[in-house]
């Protein structure tokens, strides 16, 4: 009986995708998936999953995700059905590629798992590597494993706890990211729900709980406020479907960690979503804002709640108008307006339009991002890169002349700087956002206009990559910091000693030299009780090795003074001050003045001038925090 149910499930599934592919394949097409289902029926015939069910079941799963909700063509549909043929039957890549043709046998090579005796990084890794490097060719093959994926995660339940947590953790690093990236929105959004499912099945029902029960609550509120949008869109003869959403587990839980809040404390746990139909004789951005228009005559617009991505759809092609309305029971509700052709495009991802200039903008876009991780991936964190690239949502800005540059939400001056030019990024010095001047560090908006100012003269410093979230711009700051000149010794915390002071070293456990001043209280101690581990130094003066220092400034208040000393260090000495703190009280000056000195000659020096200034009594060094 159960075999005949078995039977019955495979009958069904394979003539549910020759129908939903009939009517956009030949004949010969159909009849090349009605072969490939019979190939892969045949070898997986004997090969069961962990539930018990026969294999055959998980292909036919992979290829109705593929043919139906992707909407692929003939060639991809095979593929998934023979997807997993060569790995686990005795079936060759020749076999394959004699039989379907050279396309069908690419995309199955490339969703083979590879076996290896010694991987790059790791097995899991690699793999998913390899997948991403095919995108330079063809992104069917990734939608392909984006499929199997989803499936896999669906059947999860039959693996045991340790592979779930395995399989539950490439999903979250990996296979989300890549299906945001990609627009499939529902995909990264059901992969990441399965996935804290299994990794956290007791949080997971928790906040399964805690949505339905707000669900219950917010009826009586909730059901009048959509009844009067609804009233409101019948008088205005506009056809469209009103539904409120509520967004998934993972999604609010990740809100609550993020700002450290309770679920009763995240806002945003649902919204109300418009969705009016093709065709209108309105476009539909002026449709849009016609019913944004008709709502904000009935509903008080929360300030600055608009978000526009009609005009300036996301990276993954997200398409909406957002704003956030006053219900009649005194609550903000996040409302969304969208076309039924919006709707479909999300679902679609990077498929939905398939005008070959789109899809070849949308792909160029694209593997831009995957060329520069998979070439420089393997220096700093492969899975990092790919996390920080593809799971960021993106904010859209522009240059002085009104050039739109897309950039991770959380970017700053700095990012913007290194994506419009190399050479911008690495001599960045200001930045004038929305015409306000401003630090290269700042962190942009959505919608900023951002104009960079250049130095020759300025290079990165050491902070720069914890102000920059690119893998563009670290790559960059990275490089050029590892190849700048370091000291081959690490200074004493306490005394810092620089080149051209009296230096004793000591030599530590893990072999490295600790330089510190000789009268450093540290060093008489360590001398004392470590004597046979001082070693001889050369502490010289490095020209790009600056060592900040404070020097204060004590001084009879005159007119120009402060330009005076300003001179001395810049002008005279050629330094760049980094701060200046001054306090005048009864015509006496206090200044403490931070900048960077390449040797203790260079600070006496500097002492000796700044004691010429007409009025300057005392000068000494302040310790540095």
């Amino acid at each position: 009986m159960m075999e005949q149910n078995y039977n019955f499930q495979i009958q069904q599934a394979s003539e549910h995708i020759f129908e939903v592919m009939k009517p956009r394949t030949s004949p010969d097409e159909l009849l090349l998936i009605k072969k490939a289902f019979q190939i892969a029926n045949e070898g997986h015939s004997k090969q069961f999953r962990k539930s018990g069910e026969p294999y055959i079941l998980h292909p036919l799963a992979v290829a109705r995700i593929v043919a139906e909700d992707m909407q692929l063509g003939a060639n991809a549909v095979i593929a998934a059905l023979l997807h997993d043929l060569v790995e686990d039957t005795e079936y060759k890549m020749d076999f394959v590629e004699k039989v379907f043709g050279s396309d069908v046998a690419y995309l199955v090579r490339v969703v083979t798992k590879q076996k290896k005796e010694h991987y790059e990084i790791t097995k899991q890794v690699d793999n998913f590597k390899q997948m991403l490097d095919s995108v330079q060719y063809d992104i069917r093959a990734i939608l392909i494993k984006l499929a199997d994926r989803l499936h896999n995660m669906r059947t999860l339940a039959a693996q045991s706890p340790d592979k779930q947590m395995k399989i539950a953790g490439e999903t979250d690093c990996m296979y989300a990211p890549l299906a945001n990236r990609l627009g499939f929105y529902w995909i990264k959004t059901e992969l990441e729900n399965l996935s804290f499912q299994f990794r956290c099945p007791q949080e997971y029902a928790h906040m399964e709980r805690m949505i339905e029960e707000e669900k219950m609550s917010n009826a009586h509120t909730l059901d009048p406020f959509v009844n009067h949008i609804k009233m409101i869109l019948a008088n205005h003869q506009v056809p469209a479907k009103v539904e409120v959403k509520y967004r998934m587990p993972y999604s609010i839980w990740r809100k609550m960690q993020k700002e450290n809040k309770d679920f009763q404390h995240v806002n945003n746990h649902h919204y109300v979503k418009i969705i009016f139909p093709d065709g209108l004789e309105r476009t539909e951005k002026n449709t849009c804002l016609y019913l944004y228009s008709i709502l904000t005559d009935k509903f008080k617009e929360k300030p600055g709640s608009i978000t526009n991505y009609v005009d300036n759809p996301k990276s993954n092609g997200y398409e909406s108008f957002h704003v956030k309305l006053l219900s009649d029971h005194g609550k903000w509700e996040e409302v969304h307006i969208c076309s039924e052709r919006m709707v479909k495009n999300s679902m679609l991802g990077c498929v939905s339009d398939r005008k070959d200039d789109t899809i070849k903008s949308w792909l160029k876009q694209f593997k831009e991002v995957l060329q520069d991780i998979a070439f420089h991936g393997l220096e700093d964190g492969y899975i990092e890169n790919v996390v920080s690239s593809f799971y960021n949502d993106d904010i859209m800005v522009f240059t002085p002349k009104g050039l739109p540059v897309r950039l991770p939400k959380g970017s700053t001056a700095l990012d913007f700087a290194f994506e419009v030019h190399t050479k911008v990024g690495m001599h960045a010095k200001y930045a004038h956002i929305n015409g306000k001047l401003c630090s290269i560090k700042t962190v942009l908006r959505r919608g900023d206009s951002i104009e960079i100012g250049t130095d020759e003269n300025v290079c990165p410093e050491q902070d720069w990559p914890n102000h920059v979230i690119t893998y563009k711009a670290k790559r960059h700051i990275n490089s050029f910091l590892n190849k700048k000149t370091v000291s081959s010794y690490h200074r004493c915390e306490h005394c810092k000693p620089i080149p051209g002071e009296e230096v004793i070293g000591f030599k530590e456990a893990d072999g490295s030299i600790s330089i510190h001043k000789r009268n450093c209280t540290d060093a008489i101690r360590m001398a004392s009780q470590f004597g046979d581990s001082i070693v001889s130094v050369e502490f010289k003066e490095e020209v790009n090795i600056l060592y900040p220092i404070a020097i204060h400034v004590k001084a009879i208040d005159r007119y120009h003074l402060l330009s005076d000393i300003i001179d001395c260090i810049t002008n005279e000495l050629g330094l760049s001050i980094e701060s200046l703190h001054t306090v005048t009280m009864d015509f006496i000056v206090d200044c403490t003045i931070k900048f960077g000195i390449h040797s203790y000659g260079e600070l006496q020096m500097i002492t000796s001038h700044l004691y010429h200034i007409k009025g300057v009594e005392e000068v000494y060094n302040e310790e540095l925090e």
